[in-house]
Parts: C-alpha cells; sequence; structure tokens
C-alpha cells in the first residue's frame, strides 16, 4: 500500500507521542510509525515516573524550555482531566563546589525560581529518614516533582487520534528518502510519502540517521523498586524527590505511590549497547551493586535488594545535551534525538517545538543551544 500525508512521525515514544498530537492539532493529516505498540516498555520512556524540575544544573538554557513544558503539561491534565504532575519538591545533596549545587544555584538566580538552601542541622527534620554526607550542602526546590510517563504518552497519542492522526504500532521502517520537496519511507508493510518527516527514534536515532554521523551512544541504564524495611520509618509518608550526587553515582529517585516502595536509578555510568533490540533485560546483584553503599549512607531504612527492576536505555550526546533541529540537507526532516536520560520532562514542549519546525521551518522555543552543528557535536566528525 501507498498513502501520502502532510506528515510523518517516525518513533512515537515520549518526544514522538507528542510530536504527533502537536502536529494533529495543527490540523495536518499525520501517521505516526514505531516499531512496537505504544506506550511500550522498549526504548526509554517507561517505568512509571519521570523526575520534572526547573533549577537545571546541566545547562541554564533549558530552564525557559522546561517553564514552556509546566505550562503544557498542565494544559495536557485540563484537556485529558487527568492527573499527569505531582509537585513534592526535589532536594539536590551534593559537595558545594560541584556542578550540581552550583549549577543549581545559577539557574534559580538567573531564573528567579523558588527555591532554598537548607542548613546541615534542619535536615533531618526537614527529609525524616534520609542521612546527609558530610560536607554535602541541600539545594531544595519547591516546584520540583514527576510526571506519570505512560499517561503522558497515552494522552498524546489519545488526543492526536481523537484530531484525525493515524498510529501504526509494531510497524518497522526500513529505509527513507527525499523525494524532491518530499520524503518516503518504507516499512514491512509499506511505502508511505509525506511533505514532512519528523524523525524521534530514541535509541534507534543513530541507525535511522546514520548519514548524518551524529556521535550518539546508547546505553542500558536499570531502575529499581526497593522496600522500605523498618515498619516505623518516617519514609512510609510520602516525601521529596531526590538526587545525591556521589563519587560513585548520581542517584535519584521518588517515593512510590503504594507507601511502601522506593523507586530509584543511577543517572552515570551504564553499559553500552550495541543493537537496542537485543539490549540485556536481565537484571542481576551486579546492576544494584552501588546502591547498597549509597542506601547505607543516605536512606539506611531501605533494603537494598530491590523487589521490582526494569531496564531502559539513555541515547547520549558527548555534551548531555539534545539534538532538535533540521536536517542539515533536507529541511522536510526534522530530528529529536540524543535525550541523554533527562529528556522526558521536555517532551510536552519538545514536541511542540518538533512541529512548529516542521511545518513552520522555525519554532518559538529558545533551542539554538541544541542545533546539530554545535562544537561537541562537529568535533567528532
Amino acid at each position: 500500500m501507498s498513502s501520502h500525508y502532510d506528515a510523518i512521525v517516525i518513533g512515537c515514544g515520549g518526544f514522538g507521542s507528542s510530536a504527533l498530537f502537536h502536529l494533529a492539532s495543527r490540523g495536518v493529516k499525520v501517521l505516526g510509525i514505531d516499531r512496537f505498540q505504544p506506550p511500550h516498555d522498549k526504548g526509554s520512556s517507561h517505568g512509571e515516573t519521570r523526575m520534572i524540575r526547573k533549577a537545571y544544573h546541566e545547562h541554564v538554557d533549558y530552564v525557559p524550555l522546561v517553564q514552556n513544558a509546566y505550562r503544557l503539561w498542565h494544559e495536557l491534565e485540563e484537556r485529558t482531566s487527568q492527573k499527569l504532575y505531582y509537585e513534592t519538591g526535589l532536594f539536590f545533596a551534593a559537595p558545594p563546589e560541584g556542578s550540581t549545587i552550583t549549577g543549581a544555584k545559577l539557574a534559580a538566580r538567573l531564573h528567579h525560581l523558588r527555591h532554598e538552601i537548607v542548613p546541615r542541622e534542619d535536615f533531618r527534620d526537614r527529609f525524616p529518614g534520609f542521612e546527609l554526607p558530610e560536607g554535602f550542602d541541600v539545594f531544595l526546590e519547591h516546584e520540583a516533582g514527576y510526571l506519570l510517563i505512560d499517561d503522558c504518552q497515552r494522552a498524546h497519542l489519545d488526543l492526536a487520534r481523537s484530531l484525525g492522526a493515524e498510529l501504526h504500532g509494531d510497524e518497522t521502517v526500513i529505509s527513507w528518502k527525499p523525494e524532491g520537496a518530499s520524503v518516503a519511507v518504507e516499512t514491512n508493510r509499506g511505502r508511505y510519502t509525506a511533505d514532512r518527516l519528523v524523525m524521534t527514534a530514541g535509541p534507534w536515532a543513530g541507525q535511522v540517521l546514520s548519514s548524518l554521523n551524529i556521535p550518539l551512544k546508547v546505553v542500558r541504564k536499570t531502575l529499581f523498586w526497593f522496600p522500605i524495611r523498618n515498619e516505623n520509618s518516617p519514609l512510609f509518608s510520602p516525601g521529596t524527590c531526590y538526587f545525591y550526587d556521589l563519587p560513585w553515582g548520581e542517584f535519584y529517585g521518588f517515593h512510590c505511590r503504594d507507601g511502601r516502595t522506593l523507586k530509584m536509578a543511577d543517572h552515570a555510568g551504564g553499559e553500552d549497547v550495541v543493537d537496542p533490540l537485543t539490549v540485556d533485560r536481565t537484571v542481576t546483584p551486579r546492576d544494584y551493586a552501588g546502591f547498597e553503599k549509597f542506601l547505607a549512607i543516605a536512606m539506611p531504612d531501605v533494603s537494598p535488594v530491590p523487589v521490582k527492576s526494569s531496564v531502559c536505555m539513555y541515547t547520549r550526546t558527548p555534551d548531555g545535551n539534545f539534538v532538535v533541529d533540521r536536517h542539515p540537507e533536507h529541511p522536510q526532516v526534522v530530528i529529536g534525538c540524543g535525550f541523554s536520560g533527562h529528556g522526558f520532562k521536555f517532551t510536552s514542549v519538545i514536541g511542540e517545538a518538533l512541529a512548529q519546525l516542521s511545518l513552520d521551518g522555525r519554532t518559538e522555543h529558545p533551542i539554538g543551544f541544541l542545533s546539530l552543528d554545535r562544537p561537541a557535536l562537529c568535533s567528532n566528525e
């Protein structure tokens, strides 16, 4: 079969589902294609929850983007009558001279974000059940929290389809190529053409964009749910999200809604993935070995043996920043990739930016620092 669309989105996970919705909301005929049936657990956007925060220590230019992301998440909640975002607050515990604390302070100062530096002597009273390593400072961001990621993706996809978008799950893209000002996409089911193409292929981005030689690295990451073992622990009460910057890992997590477990992960490290289709999804004690030391010094009431786990993938760029841009040779093709493990919170706004780039050739959102021609990407040619 062969059909023509105004736009096609390849990859309909967190970013692709948002782009599909924003394209459909502009009234265009749009098709989304995914090799699995979204939302699914085969890529980078699964595992119940993802953190959202404004005091962005990675790069201050993310702050205006995430502020717009908050606005769009609230709009999505209103349109769907669903609770997608939970405000809990977030504390960073890290050495005072390190990039985590200094970067968060800089972002908060430049963008007037509500925050506080929690005195060490107040830490246990403010965050019962947590311990603070010697010499660490604590930065508290009040408006941080978490998103329900499967519900967020499902909301974008359902709204997109209600606006006329088509979604083809369990369909594999074999190739794509420009045809004049348009583009053709070949899959295991057929051939489609479109005036515009949006690439949000997650861990498969390096394969579908191989001609660009973007220096993307896919790594295997594990998520864990650890039980609270002390029945009298204050951790049974819902509390803030947390992020500990330690010499052997960057540990972060959430209180789970079951009241008995905490979800955790280590943002640092990760084993290289050669083929996302064959990533090892078997979790062994080696995967959570670093958590035992972390929990002993930070949350002694939590068992270091998880009751649940999940495997996902980060697609990293050399500088840890996203790639959001138009294809340098084919302006009808727009790219979103390399979200480096901290991207999901931005899916609402990056989806809108990708739709605007695709249809208008420009976007109102400040994404210049995420371009393909920045030095961190060009130096790897």
